[in-house]
């Protein structure tokens, strides 16, 4: 598994630069900065610093600290902030906070100010991009207990009583009152333990948590009080007397889950600043003394220089304010990021029983050649060994072994360390006094080797591409292979995360060991290679124990629902296939890119010139707040529309929009996508090159879709923009090596023929046929016009129907893509379903399917789960039913390519060519091929890829693949 940076602290130890003194830890003070915020700004009249600069805010957080310091015993103190407003819950429930107002503008630029004055008073203050300041004082709240420290939370946010217990309180800075229990007991009805249960059936609608309708406080405290706790009493629903209370409990007992998950504090947040450093620590004079004049604080200025003169203090280190995400602004809790979005624990399958934990494991180390031999005899013996690896790093084929676990029964499993470090590396922070005693690497690999490769033993890995390129490193290839993430996939895509963590969760109701709970995180880092053995073994050993406990559950499974032949054809093929177009990576042109950096660098500014000259006068161009401010109240252009936040709306569709009537959205629209191409590709593209083979080497999710696409990362090809010339110059940085070409083979129309295929629509499946113009001809049945002559307009209306139609597109998206009014875009539709009315009926039937199944499946079995499709919410249930129409259509063109893929893998070397495939960028591949071959390997691909269903689905309609090839990828395509 590889060697993952994640972020976690423990007390006790000495600070980063070492000068802070390790004072014990007793009483553990948590402030809820955001909370002391909004009361100050509320609580105080406007006052403005001599700028102009709004300060009533600042002046009375400055106030509330100063006396927390002033009256708190605590040995160590922190303040908590919100970093921004949208965090990991608003993918679990997009409408989480959503109807919150903005802040006032007049509070907006003192958040900065007030972190400034956290640091001035010389207090640690943290706040972490996707998280809520409630859930890091959880975290360090649940750390600081650990610890065996009293902790206080300074706050009367009745989310975080859920978090009281004997040794965390809560005190009311406002009211000098202290919440325990019995306070909780008093607002909740139970006690704190139970406060998200009350939560999530009573709902929140200043957070628009959606809880159950009609049950409020008092009820939900009798309800968990009765049948003591949330899934129990959704679970006996059936049973309560009341009608209404057992129908509305029935009918919304999904919507409490997800509002549980809602309120509930994540306590595992891997936070970046340790305990260690909220140690309390003397103000300095001078800095704080500055802060509050520069602020024109006289009164407060005055108090504590009487307290601290100045030159107090000095030498004493102070807090650093720690910011963590894509800026090292400090984000107010009005700024907006995007986030991808993980299904809810609501949507999660678990389509049988959770099986039975083996109550004790032996783990053992593996640190001498003999008890390897003895270990690889048994292996031979059971014939089937789980297998993990441990490294130095993410990038596979870039990484080095640490250790390998191995597990031949649930409860029995192994660790050889191969990699570790001790005193004599430098390594002593986790207390390893000298090397550690293991094999070394060479000698256990040799051994290992003949039973890694050998046919007569099988080979059990989660994610076993990783594990595929790390001993390929090595010359071993691991075969042959199962691989618990793609059994997983194959029975369950769509439904939850494939990560093993996640499965053993959900199948075992097992905690699996946090990688940062053995080699730290953050500052306190030190990699794998330097964990203690013992630590390691249990944590490396368990990962190989739960990928063997989940093969025996899963692989009956995918027999029994004869899921077979899309496993063992499609899915476990594609691990050695897409771990060989991995290693092989791709050439890309470094000096092309680079140059092309500087041309996109310059232009850019050239475009901020031009487009502050058309707003009247400088803004930030990448502010879509700023940018709807000159648009639609400055400008007064039409179509302004202010979102949940308060900002308008300024996405790509409607600035195309404007662009007919003003250039100024046209010339954004440039910026943009210079600004995307320079950083996502030119820049970074460079500095992903591998030094010691000199080629990009992207890697490929094979479980990231519902629908079995592959996903690519690290750099993700796949979105490299190919309709603008812009994007087109970043393909011909991607180059053959000398002496060959780079070919291109891309299915035509593959979605739209498998649509003709699976609805039987007679038209377009002879068209497909007999090779006309598909879009011309859907022209010509929908409009009556003749194809010889037809206007280009109406041929690209009707291919912006074929298209939008198995996506499921609506009268409003056609209208908005043809820039026609809505009304002609519903009477375009309703042409095109009287025409074709298979379509509609083929969209009809998958809905129907999606929801009374919970799936859709391709043509060759994959069944892609659609959490939502009964969703209370109607924009959430309508996106699944849209992907309902489209997952069998983008799943078997999926299916299709993979089954070209695998055969491909087998058949170039097979045939003595010499190409080699290197990216699969949804319907295309793309292959390096010697200057010679090129006639040759094309037929061949040509042949493989229009024959990949065969001899198992025989297509109504043909499959067509064009190539191409040159030097650079783009003159290939």
């Amino acid at each position: 598994m590889p060697d993952t940076p994640h972020s976690h602290t423990t007390p006790g130890t000495a600070a980063p630069d070492g000068s802070t003194p390790n004072l014990a830890l007793k009483h553990l003070t948590l402030i809820d900065g955001s909370g002391f915020i909004f009361r100050a700004f509320h609580a105080l009249p406007p006052l403005n610093r001599a700028d102009g600069t709004p300060i009533n805010a600042v002046l009375g957080f400055c106030n509330m600290l100063q006396k927390v310091i002033d009256e708190s015993d605590s040995d160590h103190i922190a303040v908590i902030f919100d970093a921004s407003r949208l965090t990991f819950r608003n993918r679990i429930y997009p409408e989480y906070k959503a109807q919150r107002p903005p802040p006032p503008p007049e509070l907006i630029p003192q958040f900065a100010l007030v972190r400034e004055a956290t640091e001035a008073f010389n207090v640690a203050q943290v706040e972490m991009e996707d998280y809520e300041a409630d859930d890091l004082i959880a975290t360090y709240a649940r750390l600081g207990a650990e610890a065996g420290a009293k902790v206080t939370i300074l706050s009367s946010d009745k989310d975080l009583m859920q978090l009281v217990t004997e040794v965390v309180g809560m005190h009311d800075p406002i009211r000098n009152r202290a919440i325990g229990a019995p306070e909780v007991r008093e607002k909740f009805g139970v006690d704190p333990a139970h406060v998200i249960d009350v939560q999530a059936l009573c709902g929140d609608k200043v957070d628009n948590v959606p809880g159950v309708p009609g049950i409020g406080v008092k009820t939900a405290a009798e309800l968990i009080g009765t049948y003591g706790d949330l899934e129990t009493l959704l679970v006996r629903a059936p049973e309560i007397k009341q009608p209404k209370r057992r129908q509305s409990l029935i009918d919304f007992a999904e919507q409490a889950r997800v509002s549980r998950k809602l309120v509930e504090l994540c306590t595992t947040v891997p936070v970046p600043l340790g305990l260690e450093s909220m140690v309390r620590r003397p103000i300095e004079g001078v800095k704080l003394l500055e802060f509050l004049r520069a602020n024109g604080f006289r009164q407060l200025a005055t108090r504590m220089e009487q307290r601290h003169p100045a030159g107090s203090g000095q030498g004493a280190p102070h807090a650093p304010a720690i910011h963590t995400g894509t800026s090292g602004n400090v984000a107010s809790p009005s700024s907006d990021a995007p986030h991808d979005a993980p299904l809810p624990r609501s949507a999660m399958v678990v389509p049988e029983p959770r099986q039975a934990v083996v109550e004790k494991a032996e783990y053992t180390l593996v640190q001498d050649l003999a008890d390897l031999e003895a270990w690889i005899a048994r292996i031979n013996l059971a014939g089937a060994v789980a297998i993990d690896t441990e490294t130095n790093s993410l990038d596979a084929v870039a990484a080095d072994l640490v250790g390998i676990s191995l597990a031949i029964e649930p409860g029995q499993a192994c660790y050889i360390p191969v990699g570790h470090v001790g005193a004599e590396d430098g390594q002593l922070d986790f207390g390893m006094a000298e090397k550690p005693k293991q094999i070394p690497l060479e000698a256990a690999l040799a051994r290992l080797k003949p039973l890694l490769e050998s046919s007569d033993v099988l080979k059990i890995a989660h994610n076993a591409k990783y594990d595929v390129q790390v001993f390929g490193n090595y010359g071993i290839d691991l075969k042959p292979l199962d691989c618990t993430m793609l059994l997983a996939n194959t029975l369950e895509a769509g439904a939850h995360g494939m990560g093993l963590d996640e499965l053993a969760q959900l199948y075992f109701d097992h905690k699996m060991i946090a990688y940062k709970d053995v080699a730290g995180s953050g500052k306190s880092h030190k990699g794998f290679a330097a964990v203690p053995l013992d630590k390691a073994c249990e944590y490396a050993a368990e990962d190989a124990d739960y990928a063997l406990r989940l093969h025996r559950i899963l692989k009956p499974r995918v027999l029994r629902e004869r899921l077979s032949t899309l496993y063992e054809t499609i899915e476990r093929p594609m691990v050695p296939t897409v771990a060989s177009m991995e290693r092989h990576g791709i050439a890309v042109d470094r000096t092309a890119l680079q140059k092309l950096s500087i041309d996109f660098g310059a232009r850019m500014a050239a475009l901020e010139i031009e487009i502050h000259e058309l707003a009247g006068g400088p803004f930030n161009i990448g502010s879509p707040k700023q940018l709807g401010e000159i648009l639609f109240d400055k400008l007064q252009l039409p179509g302004g529309k202010k979102g949940k936040t308060g900002a308008y709306g300024t996405d790509a569709a409607l600035l195309e929009q404007l662009a007919a009537q003003h250039e100024l959205p046209r010339r954004v629209l440039d910026w943009r996508q210079l600004a995307k191409l320079k950083s996502t590709y030119a820049d970074a593209l460079v500095e992903q090159i591998n030094p010691k083979t000199g080629r990009v080497h992207t890697q490929y999710s094979l479980a990231g879709a519902a629908t079995g696409r592959l996903a690519s990362t690290d750099p993700n090809l796949q979105n490299i923009p190919v309709r603008t010339e812009e994007g087109r110059k970043i393909r011909r940085a991607f180059i053959a090596e000398p002496g060959n070409v780079l070919l291109s083979a891309d299915y035509s129309q593959i979605e739209l023929r498998l649509a003709a295929h699976v609805a039987g629509v007679e038209a377009l499946k002879r068209a497909f046929v007999d090779g006309l113009d598909i879009h011309a001809m859907t022209a010509s049945e929908m409009f009556g016009v003749p194809i010889e002559g037809m206007d280009p307009m109406i041929r690209r209306r009707a291919k912006a129907i074929n298209f939008g139609i198995i996506y499921g597109i609506s009268a409003f998206g056609l209208a908005a893509q043809l820039s026609i009014p809505q009304g002609e875009a519903s009477s375009y539709i309703g042409t095109y379903f009287a025409r074709f009315p298979e379509l509609r009926e083929y969209m009809d039937a998958m809905k129907t399917q999606a929801r009374e199944k919970g799936y859709v499946e391709t043509l060759f079995g994959r069944r892609c789960h659609l959490p939502g499709i009964k969703d209370a919410n109607p924009a959430r249930r309508a996106f699944s039913e849209r992907a309902a129409i489209n997952a069998p259509l983008q799943g078997t063109a999926a299916d299709i390519i993979k089954r070209a893929m695998n055969r491909l893998h087998k058949d170039l070397p097979s045939s003595g060519l010499k190409a080699r495939m290197l990216l699969q960028v949804h319907d295309e591949l793309v292959f390096e091929v010697p200057e010679g071959e090129v006639e040759q390997s094309a037929a061949l691909i040509k042949s493989i890829m229009e024959n990949a269903c065969a001899p198992v689905l025989q297509l109504s309609v043909p499959l067509v693949v064009e190539t191409g090839n040159a030097v650079s990828w783009d003159a290939a395509h």
